[in-house]
């Protein structure tokens, strides 16, 4: 449970919104050698590129929670999920017919049509004398019918065991109060047998009504249909990751998306049963010393920010966003300045920023930036922000900017903002480039909130799970988010925006390892993370520069913790464009760079201070090594349509065609595989071809293969 997160969240839509549906889809495409490729059907980072225009921006996908629950399924397939649902039902009915059994009044018992049951009590005296009791948690209680009525619910993990503990509690503590209870005498164990047998006698018991019963057939595909044993599904697993591209394999050096090493150490509570275990409404008071390590992490994110307070509910980045603007917009409200209704977002910002503000109700109103370094053109804040006068709400500015540049005149830009009556809002993403060299406070932001899957080492997992802490100054605390859960208002914070997550402490299970990073870095490690970090973007960009060329570094010629690639001159000089090297790093054993963002046809890097100086430079001789490969085509040795390149990347089946399949390449198979000596001991072979982009955005296949038709091959998965 981890008390309520991390969790993924599902819906659909009919076929006519579908491309309006926030996130990425996995479609069905084709790749170069005319073989199914699955592609994210809407891969482009439309919540970057589209602004504030974007749907996107709910919430950091939770693939990695998405893949559990998909695993789950393959497992299980549609038989075993019908025989859980099956065991859900006849445990409910055995807790129902043991309390019968000792006499409990029938009309006391609710039952749900699934796994939900109402126990009745007479009195309020005699529901709290059950749930006082510190063995179970009852959160969940109601009045009605001038009686009380707590409600239980079951699923495939409540033991025999679990059930006869609930009996015994309720039976034992004078029942539902004033009605004597029959049988207190009876052996437990013996009843809840009677019962388990007459539930299988009596089938009755345990059917879903018929009006609820599912007619059609369900998980139908082979891979929901074969991997039903341990041995099998690990062999499925294992599989799967063989196609995996991760950081076990080489670094991923994608800008603004900080893919840093999550340490086992740091991990390693996650296989806590106890946290584990801990529901989401369970009463604060049993929490035990998990709200104090909560307490502390938003003390530590709090004195890491240079802010007065911090909550660590919303479940990601983007969350984040939209809960400090949440608070921004409530708070000028509060003080008779509702009708502040704009924010000046540069160019450079994250591009989240600007969804994030049209979803809270704000205008959007763009400001730019030099085009030569990068910096926020301060002239045009200024003249905008004067020009908008009591309608300036505020302004949302990253910092380092996402042109890998540190605005020089930050301050001053925030001055201009508070001077003209508004807030600002710094974006968090880049956080760590700031660690223990400044801060959001110290520069005088009011609210900045904080990506723990990327400044502190929560892991990715292919979008998820996510934590987006807020921090605010002294008077933003009293807007923060509710921690009492979603039912509960908090009177000692009148003013709060109320929750942001249905879970009272968001992705909770998560915030330890946050919590084991920071403290044993500790405030020394951190800075010099940040500085490691910063030294690292330089490098590669010092030995890339005299290759490519590096687009926005400062008057020294420096760079932040990324940098911005431009291979866009080589579009006219050989028909190259950043796709084309991407594609082709993938022949290298590499994952791109972040392509087309923040600048289209640029490949933006951000090595982190986890990268070791042998492996950057192991990427650094793959880019130059592209050049050389680039080189050959400007000097005609290559052609323009058909090389290496164009191309990439070469799967084995590829580099196995036969002499005429492969004639007119003009390069051999060795070129294609093998570019760099390291590449014969350390290869990383992708599975598929160059796949057809346009063929799947145009093809927007949302669904598993069908069930093969008789005398079809089986497809492959």
């Amino acid at each position: 449970m981890g008390m309520g997160g991390p969790h993924a969240g599902f819906f659909a839509t009919t076929d006519k919104h579908k491309r309006k549906m926030p996130g990425r889809l996995i479609g069905a495409s084709k790749d170069r050698l005319g073989d199914k490729a699955y592609r994210l059907a809407l891969q482009t980072r439309e919540q970057h590129i589209r602004r504030q225009k974007a749907t996107s921006n709910i919430c950091t996908a939770q693939a990695l929670l998405a893949n559990m629950s998909a695993m789950y399924a393959v497992y299980h397939g549609p038989e075993g999920l019908k025989k859980i649902a099956q065991k859900v039902i006849a445990t409910k009915q055995m807790f129902v017919q043991t309390l019968l059994s000792y006499g409990w009044p029938a009309e006391l018992i609710k039952e749900g049509h699934f796994d939900t049951v109402r126990v009745g009590f007479s009195s309020e005296e005699a529901l709290k004398k059950y749930t006082n009791d510190k063995t179970f948690s009852v959160e969940r209680f109601t009045e009605a019918d001038g009686k009380y009525w707590a409600s239980f619910s079951f699923d495939e993990t409540t033991s025999f065991d679990i059930v006869s503990d609930l009996v015994k509690n309720l039976t034992q503590k004078g029942g539902p109060g004033g009605v004597e209870l029959q049988n207190l005498n009876l052996n437990i164990a013996a009843v809840i047998e009677n019962s388990a047998t007459k539930l299988q006698k009596n089938d009755e018991l345990c059917k879903i009504p018929e009006a609820l019963v599912r007619k059609t057939p369900f998980l139908e595909q082979p891979v929901f249909n074969t991997h039903h044993s341990e041995t099998e599904m690990l062999r499925y697993i294992h599989h799967l990751q063989s196609k995996d591209l991760s950081l076990a394999h080489s670094m991923i050096p994608l800008g603004s998306c900080t893919m840093k090493l999550n340490a086992t150490s740091e991990m390693i509570t996650l296989n806590s049963p106890t946290l584990a275990n801990m529901h989401p409404l369970q009463a604060a008071d049993t929490y035990g010393a998990f709200s104090k390590m909560v307490a502390d992490l938003e003390g530590l994110l709090s004195k890491t920010t240079g802010f007065a307070g911090c909550s660590i509910q919303p479940n990601s980045g983007a969350q984040g966003e939209f809960t400090g603007l949440r608070m921004i917009r409530n708070y000028l409200k509060s003080i008779g300045q509702g009708q502040r209704d704009t924010l000046l977002i540069p160019v450079s910002a994250h591009g989240t920023n600007p969804a994030s503000a049209t979803m809270v109700g704000f205008k959007v109103q763009s400001v730019k930036c030099d085009p030569k370094t990068g910096n926020l053109d301060i002239a045009d804040l200024k003249a905008k922000a004067e020009k908008l006068g009591d309608k300036l709400a505020g302004a949302m500015i990253t910092y380092p900017s996402t042109y890998g540049v540190f605005e020089p005149a930050i301050k001053d830009a925030i001055k201009i903002v508070h001077d003209n009556g508004g807030q600002v809002y710094m974006d968090g993403a880049n956080m760590n480039a700031q660690i223990g060299l400044t801060s959001p406070g110290y520069l005088g932001a009011d609210v900045c909130h904080l990506n723990l899957h990327k400044t502190f080492c929560i892991p990715h997992g292919g979008g998820g799970p996510g934590v987006g802490p807020v921090g605010v100054a002294k008077h933003l605390v009293p807007f923060l988010p509710s921690h009492d859960g979603p039912f509960v208002g908090r009177a000692d914070a009148p003013k709060t925006i109320g929750p942001v997550s249905s879970a009272p402490l968001g992705s909770a299970s998560i915030l330890p390892i946050s919590y084991s990073y920071i403290r044993m870095m500790g405030s020394r490690g951190l800075t010099h993370a940040t500085e490691v970090g910063l030294l690292n973007a330089n490098y590669m960009a010092k030995r890339l520069s005299e290759h490519y060329d590096i687009l926005y570094t400062n008057e020294n010629g420096r760079c932040a913790h990324e940098f911005i690639l431009d291979p866009r001159p080589l579009k006219e000089s050989a028909g190259i464009e950043a796709v084309d090297i991407a594609k082709r790093l993938m022949d290298y054993g590499f994952h791109a760079p972040t392509m087309s963002w923040p600048v289209v046809g640029t490949l933006m890097i951000e090595p982190t201070e986890s990268e070791s100086k042998e492996e950057m430079d192991r990427y650094c001789d793959a880019l130059i090594q592209i050049r050389e490969e680039i080189r050959e085509i400007e000097e005609g040795k290559q052609s323009k349509e058909v090389n290496m390149l164009k191309m990439a990347p070469h799967p084995m089946k590829d580099l196995l065609k036969g002499e005429e399949e492969w004639k007119g390449r003009g390069y051999s198979r060795e070129q294609a595989a093998y570019p760099l000596p390291y590449l014969k001991e350390k290869k990383f072979w992708p599975s598929v071809a160059r796949v057809n982009d346009a063929y799947g955005d145009t093809n927007l296949f949302c669904t598993c293969d069908p069930m093969p038709q008789e005398g079809d091959v089986p497809a492959e998965h």
